[in-house]
């Protein structure tokens, strides 16, 4: 049995070499089920960690009754991660947030009053606490990516998200998708809205992500986005005649 159906919200918690995390994922994500505006269960998905990533995630599951977890043996990428969390989650909700916890779970309670009326939700990391070399690389993604896609988000890279999961399910599937959810919703007529949320430092782990791999994907993918934009197809079955059960 699945029992996240039993849930509003899943939040997704990609792991991929973050022990040094994991203690610190369990607090405060416990502290903040309870405060949550919609019932909601943790979803760890371990991407074919190679520390002890996935032994911690078995032990928090077994000390939290809302915790879940699903892992891959191999090392597939951030996008993969999260569409195995997307396609496992039965609620009615999917929200995401990093291990690194650059973001607070808490401001989940900023995005969650609009999810009746948008299908995708996304922090602005505002007062961002990276370094300025790495703002810039964001900066420039961003802003060929808009230019591309015509999406018009400030900051798909904010780990901070909530949406709809049929419509999550739906978006199509790519390695870098992570980049690009408001244009895949808008491929499905779905709306997003983007609102400031809190950006901390990382405190523990190494980030995964560098010059070469924050421009490069981007780069490619805009162009992947475009060709699939003009190929896209989209139907709805409004009657059948099948038996229901």
């Amino acid at each position: 049995m699945n029992d996240t159906k039993k849930y509003e919200l899943t939040i997704i918690v990609p792991v991929y070499n973050e022990e040094d995390n994991l203690e610190r994922v369990e607090t405060v994500m416990k502290s903040f089920l309870p405060e949550a505006l919609v019932k909601s269960c943790v979803l760890f998905v371990n991407d074919g960690s190679k520390d002890k990533s996935l032994d911690k995630i078995k032990d928090i599951c077994r000390r939290n009754s809302d915790f879940y977890f699903i892992s891959s043996s191999a090392n597939h990428g951030l996008s993969t991660a999260l569409k195995g969390g997307i396609d496992t989650a039965e609620s009615r909700l999917v929200g995401y947030i990093d291990s690194d916890l650059q973001t607070n779970p808490q401001d989940f309670n900023l995005l969650l009053p609009y999810a009746n009326q948008y299908q995708l939700i996304s922090g602005i990391r505002a007062h961002r606490k990276d370094s300025s070399f790495k703002r810039l690389q964001s900066k420039i993604a961003n802003g060929f990516r808009r230019a591309m896609t015509g999406d018009t988000a400030t900051d798909t890279g904010c780990p901070l998200k909530v949406m709809w999961t049929t419509y999550a399910q739906r978006i199509p599937f790519f390695d870098g998708m992570h980049r690009f959810l408001p244009a895949l919703m808008m491929l499905e007529n779905g709306q997003f809205k983007e609102l400031p949320v809190r950006h901390y430092p990382r405190t523990a782990g190494v980030s995964k992500y560098n010059l070469w791999n924050r421009l490069k994907g981007p780069f490619i993918d805009c162009f992947a986005y475009r060709w699939m934009k003009k190929r896209y197809i989209q139907y709805r079955i409004s009657e059948n005649n099948f038996t229901q059960i």
